[in-house]
């Protein structure tokens, strides 16, 4: 049996900036990882943005685990499916601080260490102040201020699009290894080589249509 839905979508429409960019989209994304793969301006984003509804569809459904995203708590649902942007934006503070941020919201306490593990850094970082690092460690900082909060779904948003070719490999290479202890991992990327190492699975968006 073919493994049960993370998110799917049902002839999506969606408009960003009163422009269409995606056209009766529908398409469902099970565990494991998923790249959505196109060239800017595809609508790859706005796909991306609507999992967990920074965006939401002029027509159409977005279900998460079977459930209409519209049904749900936002502020849960971005708790559940955690969205890492394109560009690293820490909070002022140390790393522990952007890394505590999220289960503080939610009155719980945050395994710093653990988190920072997970995104491929050093518990020594911790009390680093994050505005002066590294853009390939702030983007860490991201990931592990994401996985704090424990996600079922991790939405990278071109995540290594910023970065060296050496901290790209570093960051792709946590990944990687991610990928085993989170339920669904999507990627939004232009780059088809970064798809096709990552991904068990890739999806081609093209004018704002899916052809993958």
């Amino acid at each position: 049996m073919a493994d049960a839905a993370v998110f799917e979508l049902e002839h999506v429409t969606a408009s960003r900036g009163g422009r269409r960019v995606l056209h009766d989209v529908s398409l469902r994304i099970g565990p494991g990882t998923t790249a959505i793969l196109g060239p800017s301006g595809s609508g790859k984003s706005t796909l991306l943005r609507l999992l967990n509804r920074l965006a939401d569809p002029d027509e159409g459904v977005v279900r998460f685990h079977g459930t209409d995203l519209r049904e749900l708590d936002v502020l849960e649902l971005r708790r559940r499916a955690c969205l890492v942007p394109q560009l690293p934006a820490p909070l002022p503070g140390t790393v522990a601080d952007n890394v505590a941020y999220g289960p503080r919201l939610v009155h719980r306490a945050a395994d710093v260490e653990r988190a920072l593990a997970r995104a491929g850094l050093d518990p020594a970082y911790a009390e680093r102040d994050a505005d002066e690092l590294s853009v390939g460690e702030q983007q860490r900082v991201m990931l592990a201020r994401a996985l704090a909060l424990e996600p079922e779904a991790l939405l990278l948003d071109e995540p290594t699009s910023a970065l060296d070719d050496e901290a790209r490999t570093g960051v792709e290479r946590t990944l990687a290894e991610l990928a085993e202890t989170v339920a669904a991992v999507v990627l939004v990327t232009h780059d088809r080589d970064q798809a096709e190492r990552l991904a068990s699975r890739i999806v081609v968006v093209e004018e704002g249509r899916v052809r993958g």
